[in-house]
């Protein structure tokens, strides 16, 4: 499965094609869609342009990118800094009248078992976020660990060695706490693509947009997520 994460928290500072409204991000949708991609992770934004929780904010960009990929699962990120921050962004995510088919939950934030146990409760999927091997240590604790969609591995390490010292660490602990879920494993910004190509080449799913990198594997700046993933896509047939 290879998902486009449209948006993430940039700004058009980091790429001028970073979609912000929900219009943009339906239309980014069936782009990258149409590329190649199968699922869709975005941070849907308020009128200024900020990443936004609200019931109405989350409503309209899951109702325009519906409307343009039918179908198409749709995540949403959960976290911790998106406003209300903290723990008070809860009350948004139990008003939500648009429901995302998953939500994103990093481990590494202090309410990441309360989240995941709301989401679960609204019917929504989780993915477990895991950025580290005290992460992966914590998922393995948890009651609703198994009940998660699928286990999201995020490698923010730019060091590439440090990387997949990373990745090999959590995949250790998973196997270990005998969590058996999918794994999506990917990269940030210089390790997007060393970690694209061991998520092939281990048979995992992946992500690839403009939430984690704008360069295509030959380091080239990309024209928007679509180019981004077409060269994924690309890439993957070598696996």
């Amino acid at each position: 499965m290879l998902q486009a994460c449209l948006n993430g928290g940039r700004t058009r500072d980091f790429h001028p094609m970073v979609p912000y409204t929900a219009a943009e991000l339906a239309s980014d949708a069936r782009k990258s869609i149409a590329a190649g991609a199968s699922e869709l992770h975005i941070h849907p934004r308020s009128a200024d342009g900020l990443e936004s929780l609200g019931p109405d904010d989350v409503a309209k960009a899951l109702l325009a990118i519906r409307s343009n990929v039918p179908g198409t699962p749709v995540g949403l990120s959960t976290h911790w800094r998106i406003p209300p921050g903290g723990r008070a962004r809860q009350k948004p995510i139990e008003q939500w009248q648009v429901l995302p088919d998953y939500v994103s939950v990093n481990l590494i934030e202090d309410d990441a078992a309360e989240v995941i146990s709301l989401a679960l409760a609204r019917g929504i999927g989780v993915e477990a976020g895991i950025w580290s091997i005290s992460d992966a240590e914590r998922l393995v604790t948890l009651p609703d660990a198994k009940k998660c969609l699928r286990v999201l591995i995020e490698i923010n390490e730019q060091d590439i060695d440090e990387g997949f010292a990373a990745a090999i660490g959590i995949i250790s602990v998973l196997e270990r706490g005998k969590i058996k879920l999918p794994i999506l494993l990917h990269g940030d910004e210089k390790s997007v693509w060393p970690m694209f190509r061991e998520a092939m080449a281990r048979g995992y799913d992946s992500r690839i947009g403009l939430e984690d990198g704008n360069l295509l594997p030959s380091g080239k700046k990309a024209a928007g997520n679509a180019d981004i993933v077409r060269a994924a896509v690309l890439l993957a047939r070598a696996y």
